[in-house]
């Protein structure tokens, strides 16, 4: 009975031994093995440094014009990537140029996976290439001389394909956003449609206790500490500095959760980790003068919506930008939240009616919860958005000049694809107003007052630090210091520390390659393992609250120094740009109306079309990408048919005409149709195109139904009438 008792309550102990025996093997394994994946992620870093640091682009690509050989020479190039075997591209089809982001990494980030933004523009069968740059910087090169090589490299992409009969679809990541945008203000002639990627246009914008990071110029005083970095690196300043405010942003994820992921999945997340950190821990170079530039009439100044001018006295307007612009951001980025990358909208055009008038098409897609980085590397984002982007590059110039929301789903699993839009996702516009982007922010922009003063203060002291500090930090550098200073920076050095250049690490490939041959993994349901992960949960639990209890300090210190009690009362806020905007595009729209009083009973048969498809997708609010299928149907039917063509041209302009008119004043526009068609077989045809291309044949039938209503009203024609799919195309009626 005795022996009985002791049996049994010495089993679970047992039990308890096994699983910790069980767990410490594994754990001790797993140590191994993770220590090897970092020595290794030190020698691939000694590899690209010794390298050259190339891009990390996973496709080839050619060198087509190197900046440093331009007439002002800078650091950036122009590359052409090679598709993969057996992946065959149309020279005759647009072009897609992607330009990466020079935010302390390398370049590579739109092409360093399969999956990717250039991965999916050669799928589908695109020239693609790739605006990238070398590590150093050109001496004394600026932003102007960046933008110079940049619009020479849209040229020769331009010259290379002259039977495209499209100008390049220009994606801009990042930092890279913004330049685009420039860009495209400054040669308007030279981009297709621009998307601008995870890009911040509106500096100040952001949430209440949400965007941290737009605080720290008003904590340290302005952008003087770049410029001190720069001072005492010989005028250059180094990456690492901005990857490290990136991982201050997070340090539940820099200190413990990204290699904690790596420590508890060692066995499978080997590769993608090396293949993140060659991109993460590439740190390159920005001269003086750029940071500068950035800090000052960016970060800081917030000049762009209002107009930065260039050394040659022009100045950079974004209502010049011609092409149609995509903004894409997410809920979950705290680096560019959508108030940053749409407020521009706001402050740029006032209204809705000032981007119709100027002809002009404006995009945004909104992701719930993407983080910045995933916005660019991340396969999910890459198989939806991107893919869906590039699928229909070509449709944003044929949507009537306004604001859109672009909605992308996950089409129904009992919705079959029909023959013209086989897509596993539906697109479809949404109209919006400026009152929309307005909407975003939950505190009205009040807030962004605190960033003019924090713009006054930061400018007094970047003089005061260039007069009294800035000599004695230059006096301090030379070649030496600068190099030693970036070798001893923390990212840097840790990647020397823990490689092959360590004796310590002499034997642990050895051992982690015995570790791989003769694992021993625990089980999932292992108490201790179990355990493990609960104790990383509350470490970063631990670490979340005092980031946020850090931000929420920062937050409060900024507002109680540069608010109205504080050196607001000194530096008053400047009026918000967005209430001359508004009031100028009001002042515009009602000359632009008395101007056009007299068109609204001009025009034929195409104005009447496009003035009613327009009513149309007003009425519905959206419009279906399967639309612009069925109409491109329609027109290669017409040509096919031998009626005369539309040039593409003349077509746009009757689109933004009638898009003008219809904003302007609709019920003037509608009422104005029995004029532009006074036949009745003329009216019956008009309205079976659009009911064809919107896909409203069913409802031609309800008397109910607003495009029957429309009809009846100001066309005079029976909400009866039906002309089937296959007559519309014809071209006949019933």
């Amino acid at each position: 009975m005795t022996a009985t008792s002791k049996s049994r309550v010495s089993a679970p102990q047992i039990e308890l031994m096994k699983a910790w025996s069980e767990y410490l093997v594994d754990s001790v394994e797993r140590s191994a093995l993770f220590w090897d994946v970092m020595r290794k992620r030190g020698n691939i870093f000694l590899e690209n440094v010794a390298k050259g640091e190339p891009p990390v682009l996973i496709f080839g690509y050619d060198v087509l014009i190197d900046g440093r050989t331009l007439d002002r020479p800078c650091n950036y190039a122009l590359m052409q990537i090679r598709p993969p075997e057996g992946l065959a591209i149309d020279p005759t089809k647009r072009p897609v140029v992607v330009v990466d982001p020079r935010a302390g990494q390398g370049p590579g980030v739109g092409g360093f996976k399969l999956d990717s933004e250039i991965g999916f523009a050669l799928r589908a069968g695109h020239p693609v290439y790739f605006v990238g740059f070398y590590p150093e910087p050109v001496p004394g090169q600026t932003l102007a001389d960046i933008g110079l090589a940049e619009s020479r490299f849209l040229e020769e992409v331009i010259r290379r394909h002259p039977g495209a009969g499209n100008k390049p679809f220009v994606i801009g990541n990042c930092q890279a956003g913004w330049a685009v945008a420039a860009l495209a203000a400054v040669r308007p002639e030279l981009t297709g449609p621009v998307a601008l990627v995870g890009a911040p246009l509106s500096y100040w914008a952001g949430a209440d206790s949400q965007n941290p990071m737009r605080y720290n110029g008003g904590i340290f005083g302005g952008t003087w500490p770049g410029n001190l970095l720069a001072d005492l690196s010989g005028g250059i300043i180094d990456g690492a500095w901005f990857v490290q405010n990136f991982e201050n942003l997070n340090p539940a994820n820099a200190l413990w959760e990204k290699s904690y992921d790596l420590y508890s999945r060692v066995d499978t997340d080997e590769q993608r980790f090396l293949d993140f950190e060659r991109w993460w821990g590439g740190y390159y170079l920005m001269t003086k003068e750029e940071l500068r530039e950035i800090s000052d009439n960016l970060f800081a100044g917030n000049r762009l919506a209002e107009g930065i001018k260039l050394p040659d006295g022009q100045k950079i307007d974004l209502k010049n930008i011609t092409s149609p612009v995509v903004v894409f951001a997410s809920w979950g980025d705290n680096i560019t939240p959508p108030q940053q990358a749409l407020n521009w909208i706001v402050d740029v055009y006032g209204h809705e009616d000032m981007i119709v008038a100027l002809g002009h098409v404006i995009v945004y897609l909104l992701a719930e919860d993407v983080g910045h980085l995933s916005i660019f590397v991340g396969g999910r984002v890459a198989r939806k958005e991107h893919r869906e982007l590039i699928n229909v590059m070509d449709m944003l110039e044929e949507l009537p000049p306004g604001l859109y929301e672009m909605v992308i789903e996950q089409r129904p699993m009992h919705d079959v694809p029909q023959d013209l839009d086989r897509d596993t996702y539906t697109v479809r516009f949404e109209t919006r107003t400026v009152d929309d982007i307005r909407a975003l922010n939950p505190d009205r922009r009040t807030e962004e007052s605190l960033f003019s003063t924090v713009k006054q203060v930061s400018e007094i002291n970047g003089q005061l630090y260039e007069w009294l500090c800035g000599p004695v930090a230059r006096a301090m550098s030379n070649e030496v210091t600068a190099r030693l200073l970036r070798l001893l920076h923390p990212l840097r050095a840790r990647q020397y520390l823990i490689s092959g250049l360590n004796p310590s690490f002499a034997l642990l490939p050895l051992v982690a390659e015995q570790v791989r041959q003769h694992r021993h993994p625990a089980s999932e349901d292992n108490d201790f393992l179990q355990l493990e992960h609960a104790i990383s949960k509350q470490i970063v639990g631990a670490l979340n609250f005092y980031r946020d209890l850090r931000d929420s300090c920062a937050e409060q210190m900024v507002k109680f120094a540069y608010g109205p009690t504080g050196l607001g009362a000194l530096f008053p806020p400047e009026p918000p740009l967005e209430v001359k905007t508004e009031k100028s595009a009001e002042e515009q729209s009602k000359a632009k109306l008395a101007a056009l009083r007299g068109e609204f009973e001009r025009g034929g048969f195409l104005e009447a079309v496009v003035r009613i498809l327009i009513a149309v997708i007003k009425m519905r609010g959206a419009i279906d990408r399967r639309s612009f299928l069925i109409a491109q149907e329609i027109s290669e039917h017409r040509s096919g048919s031998g009626q005369p063509a539309i040039s593409e041209a003349d077509l746009h302009s009757v689109v933004a005409e009638q898009a003008l008119l219809m904003q302007l004043d609709p019920e003037a526009a509608v009422k104005a149709l029995p004029r532009l068609l006074p036949s009745r077989t003329d009216r019956e045809r008009a309205v079976a195109i659009v009911a064809r291309i919107m896909m409203l044949e069913p409802a031609m039938s309800d008397p109910d139904s607003p495009m029957a209503k429309m009809v009846t009203k100001f066309l005079d024609l029976d909400p009866k009438w039906y002309v089937t799919p296959s007559q519309v195309v014809q071209g006949g009626t019933s």
